[in-house]
């Protein structure tokens, strides 16, 4: 569950293929290879890589072209020889694209991994008319750097991120063995182990100022701790504790999965039924697709559906689960079916939902899916203080969210940006505490048990769950609500959740009987999810050092990207600049916005939520405003015209939405 729209995308990992490694320089200069199926390959100069299928690989002498089917993107893997990183890629840029003359935004440093000795990512001005994501890798590995250009469009780089980070995450130099826990005994979390991954845990959110955590560990199957770290509301001297309710979002996808398992132990439903049959109302922008879809795909991100949030993050006034299902007619699918991940909110929403109406098909859906989820999940775990009623976690023990101002400073955030996602709360809306979410685990673990050993569900529809159906990226895929993780060579179970100001994330290990949970309440808790994850592998299997630099990079980095952000916006924005804005607009996807100018500062109100804004000028001489509030910044707006009247365009990856004057 997003909360915001990040221009950035090379984040994941993924899947690497067994196929042999075939040098680039066994190729005839300047040819091209298409690549029918995820294939390993070299450079030249003998760093490895893995090529996804359906997309082309040209040799230029040094320099490795990889074009997606869209065309309007490429990766490009240049090997040269420099002093340091500014000077490698200026030196990679002529030879792929003559006369480059892009002006650098920033530069910032990643701690040495994977067989690197130093890394170095530079990132590009862009203008948000363009569309478009320019950036520079560097790597390097003894005296040799390797340098991946990047230079492509959002809406491909958006739909294709998985198939961008295969290849970039697999980029290692010559000889290089990636460190492997495969096969390693798992040792216990005794005490002083809980205590290494506790104080990891304690530090990294005083780095990245993050107020408030709760944290669970299982070994063996059994809970080894559970406690709070730090407070519930800065300014206040509430700790959390073990009990005390997060939103864990998207984590809610998990167990609504595990909802139709149940169902699928009863009988009510096959995982290989069309939806069309379970549920004959479903539709589908593009009725192909809807007739393809099956139980199992509402979860598995593989439909070719993109992410479309903004339409439900902006106008929820009125939402309910019916126009939650109503909206599905509208989205259309940007890649073919099982073609690449493409996480899609609105259709896990609709999984719940339709499980929700097998159970309970006199109820409205809403109250049928938390009928469903209370009576089959929630009950039998224990998970008593578990929730999808905002005002009754609200009125309890809970932790409010957080987020950094425009200046970086953390604040206390309005939750009125998350009530979005209650009409669509299959997919993310629940509230939980680390000591309810963890029996969640314990169950995973357990392999469908409860700790008196009822089969609460059959091994067999839990296991379903975890089953890849599409790839994520290196050794990671995706199968209904629950992500494999093994780039580190052991299986991790996972998900994240991320509502504007909570971040959290669970993991297991099923040959090891360990698992984790970690609930945070600020949006930079983020970024401490996978170094968690790092860390936990770390002190079971004495690994490599690296999740405390990985936190202190990615601290420092956030800063700096902070700051350039920050140079250019203007706040509030001039007066003369903000006069020129219409009062009312109106979009029929994104609903009403009002621009409200009080004392000096300009905010838009969008009805459900609003925001201060800050205004930028782009290189190309059109005007930005950024919301700045805390939790709900991030979102651009471009100013521009429409039929003659003044309009504000926002964006996501593949999406564009005007809103115009009226």
């Amino acid at each position: 569950m997003a909360a915001r729209i990040g221009r950035s995308v090379l984040t994941c990992a993924a899947f690497v293929g067994t196929a042999a490694v075939i040098p680039l320089a066994a190729f005839h200069p300047q040819s091209t290879e298409q690549i029918a199926s995820e294939a390993k390959r070299s450079t030249p100069g003998g760093a490895t890589f893995t090529a996804p299928p359906g997309w082309s690989l040209r040799n230029e002498g040094n320099t490795v072209v990889l074009t997606p089917p869209e065309t309007d993107s490429h990766l490009a893997i240049v090997e040269v020889k420099a002093a340091d990183a500014p000077s490698a890629v200026a030196a990679a840029w002529p030879g792929y694209q003559p006369g480059f003359k892009r002006p650098l935004k920033l530069m910032t440093p990643s701690p040495a991994r994977d067989g690197w000795d130093e890394r170095k990512n530079f990132d590009y001005e862009t203008s948000p008319n363009e569309r478009a994501i320019v950036q520079a890798l560097a790597r390097r590995a003894g005296a040799n750097w390797t340098v991946v250009l990047l230079d492509g469009k959002e809406p491909t780089i958006e739909k294709r991120a998985s198939q961008f980070n295969l290849i970039i995450q697999s980029l290692r130099p010559k000889g290089y063995a990636k460190e492997n826990f495969a096969g390693r005994k798992a040792l216990p979390l005794n005490a002083e182990r809980v205590a290494e991954l506790k104080s990891f845990v304690e530090a990294s959110m005083k780095k990245l100022n993050v107020p408030g955590a709760s944290l669970a560990l299982v070994d063996g199957g059994r809970v080894v701790y559970e406690g709070g770290l730090g407070v519930r509301e800065l300014g206040k001297p509430e700790r959390v504790d073990p009990d005390s309710l997060f939103m864990a979002a998207s984590n809610t996808k998990g167990m609504t999965t595990l909802l139709l398992a149940r169902l699928v132990d009863q009988g009510k439903v096959r995982w290989d039924e069309p939806v069309i049959e379970a549920y004959p109302t479903f539709k589908l922008g593009d009725t192909d697709v809807t007739r393809k879809v099956l139980l199992k795909h509402l979860v598995c991100a593989c439909t070719g559906l993109p992410r479309q949030d903004l339409e439900w993050l902006f106008e929820f006034k009125n939402a309910t689960p019916e126009t939650s299902m109503a909206l599905l007619g509208t989205m259309q699918p940007t890649s073919k079916f099982g073609e690449v991940f493409q996480y899609s909110n609105i259709m896990a929403s609709a999984a719940g939902y339709v499980g929700a109406h097998l159970y309970d098909p006199k109820s409205e859906l809403g109250a049928a899916y938390d009928k469903a989820m209370q009576d089959l999940i929630f009950t039998p775990l224990g998970m008593t203080s578990t929730t999808f009623d905002m005002e009754r976690a609200l009125r309890g023990n809970h932790a409010s969210p957080h987020g950094d101002d425009v200046d970086g400073k953390p604040r206390l955030a309005s939750m009125a940006f998350n009530y979005s996602v209650m009409p669509h709360r299959p997919a993310g809306g629940v509230w939980t505490s680390a000591h309810d979410l963890v029996k969640y685990v314990q169950l995973e673990l357990a392999r469908g048990k409860l700790p008196n050993q009822t089969q609460l569900v059959s091994e067999q529809n839990l296991l379903m769950r975890r089953q890849p159906q599409i790839a994520t990226g290196e050794n990671q895929s995706y199968g209904m609500g629950l992500s494999d993780d093994r780039t580190w060579g052991v299986s991790v179970i996972h998900h994240g959740g991320s509502m504007a100001g909570f971040k959290s994330d669970l993991m297991f290990l099923p040959e090891y009987g360990v698992g984790a949970v970690l609930l945070t309440n600020a949006d930079n808790g983020g970024m401490l999810l996978r170094a968690t994850m790092r860390r936990l592998l770390e002190v079971l299997f004495d690994g490599k050092p690296e999740a405390v630099g990985n936190v202190d990079a990615a601290a420092a980095n956030y800063k700096a990207e902070l700051a350039k952000h920050r140079e250019r916006l203007v706040v509030p924005p001039s007066p003369d600049l903000a006069a020129k804005l219409a009062r009312n607009y109106s979009s029929p996807e994104l609903g009403d916005l009002t621009v409200v100018r009080d004392a000096g500062a300009t905010t838009f109100d969008f009805g459900e939520w609003k925001s201060q804004v800050a205004s930028r000028k782009n290189d190309d001489g059109t005007i930005s405003y950024f919301t700045i509030d805390p939790t709900n910044d991030g979102f651009e707006f471009v100013v521009a015209e429409r039929s003659g009247k003044r309009a504000l365009v926002i964006r996501d990856g593949q999406h564009e939405y005007a809103f115009t004057e009226r």
